[in-house]
C-alpha cells in the first residue's frame, strides 16, 4: 500500500488520470499535496507536492459553466492531465494552497489555430 504525503484531507473524489491510457481512480488534496491513486492497480499513483506545482491550467468551456479537464504542470516532472465530475469543486480545493496567479485558463481550439495561422504568415 501506498503512503500518502497528506496529514490532513479536504477533498476526495473519484477522478480520471489521462497520462497515457485512462487510468480510473481518486484525487486526494490535502495539506502537503496533490494525489492521484489507481482504483485498481496500487503501484499507479501520483503524488506532487504543493511545493513541486508550477501552474494548474484549466480547459474552460461555455463561459465557465463547465470544465471538463485539469492539468498539474510541474516544475520538473512534466504535466498530468485530470478530469472528474465536479472539477470546479477540485480546483477550488487546490486554489487554497497553490496562488492563483499560478492557476490559468487553456487556450480554446479556436485560439490555437489562430495563433498556428499567424505563425504561418509570419514565417513566410
Amino acid at each position: 500500500m501506498v503512503q500518502s504525503i497528506n496529514t490532513k484531507v479536504d477533498l476526495v473524489i473519484n477522478a480520471t488520470s489521462h497520462t497515457g491510457i485512462s487510468d480510473y481512480g481518486k484525487v486526494m488534496i490535502g495539506d502537503k499535496g496533490f494525489e492521484f491513486f489507481n482504483k485498481r492497480d496500487v503501484r499507479k499513483y501520483i503524488q506532487i507536492p504543493w511545493e513541486e506545482v508550477d501552474y494548474v491550467i484549466a480547459s474552460v468551456m461555455f463561459k465557465g459553466k463547465w470544465v471538463p479537464r485539469y492539468a498539474i504542470q510541474t516544475k520538473q516532472s512534466g504535466t498530468f492531465s485530470f478530469s472528474s465530475k465536479n472539477s470546479k469543486k477540485v480546483l477550488r480545493s487546490i486554489r487554497e494552497y497553490v496562488d492563483p496567479t499560478r492557476m490559468v485558463q487553456s487556450l480554446s481550439a479556436f485560439d490555437v489555430m489562430k495563433r498556428n495561422i499567424k505563425h504561418v504568415f509570419k514565417k513566410g
